[in-house]
């Protein structure tokens, strides 16, 4: 039987190895990247989403726009995470889009340069969460921003956890393979952080799942599995999924 305390030091080295692995935040933090940890994502993604809420309520405090206060939000969790996702999403599109055969997307992929469809991908996403950002911003709808960017990482775990690596190296070989069980977890971590939304978590979670979906059954087609930009854009697309959804729940 495993003893309480050393349950609670497991889930704690577990935070510290999801902050350190998902944030460049000064928080504790361990070097040993651990599979199991992927539990804790959707917590790393409410702490992230609540420091860019905090960005934003401070920008309108100060008499700053709805459009610029989003703005600062966006450049405030590319900060906290090293905008990790954001190059996902990039080296993804480029990728997926720009060979024509998976050893060659997989080239693409792992290239540091950005190319066309990367720079769109980037433009468009990040232009569609500003927009939905200054509209919940607005609205004072808080807690919306926090839910998306904590279920929105749930789907790097089930990712993860059903689809193969599509290399034998990388930061997504490198950490491992979570069980189904702790990607369960993570979802359902997800879930209870975007309780306080009532029914409106509902078709949240509902088009986070199904991008989710998506971008694994596209990576399954084009490279035969998952790596860590395909988990970064899974994120950034499920993301925006979620506040587009919040945002049409307002209207």
């Amino acid at each position: 039987m495993t003893a309480p305390r050393d349950t609670t030091t497991r889930l704690t080295d577990d935070v510290k190895s999801a902050f350190g692995l998902l944030t460049r935040l000064p928080a504790p933090r361990t070097d040993r990247h651990r599979p199991d940890a992927a539990w804790a994502w959707p917590l790393v993604g409410a702490v992230v989403g609540g420091l860019s809420v905090a960005v934003g309520w401070v920008a309108l405090s100060l008499g700053l726009p709805a459009g610029l206060a989003a703005a600062l939000m966006l450049a405030s969790s590319a900060l906290a995470t090293g905008a990790l996702h954001e190059d996902g999403l990039a080296d993804t599109a480029d990728g997926l889009f720009g060979g024509w055969t998976p050893e060659r997307r997989l080239e693409i992929m792992k290239d540091s340069h950005i190319g066309s469809y990367g720079t769109l991908a980037l433009l468009l996403v990040t232009l569609a969460k500003w927009a939905s950002l200054g509209v919940l911003l607005d609205a004072g709808a808080y807690a919306a921003i926090i839910a998306a960017a904590a279920i929105s990482r749930a789907p790097m775990a089930m990712i993860m956890a059903l689809l193969p690596n599509a290399r034998t190296s990388g930061l997504s070989q490198s950490v491992g393979r979570p069980s189904v069980r702790v990607a369960l977890v993570a979802a359902a971590l997800g879930l209870m952080i975007a309780a306080p939304l009532g029914l409106g978590a509902l078709p949240m979670a509902a088009a986070v799942i199904a991008t989710g979906y998506l971008v694994a059954r596209l990576s399954l087609a084009r490279i035969g599995g998952q790596t860590g930009d395909i988990l970064g854009a899974s994120q950034q697309l499920a993301e925006l999924a979620a506040l587009a959804v919040a945002t049409a729940l307002l209207g």
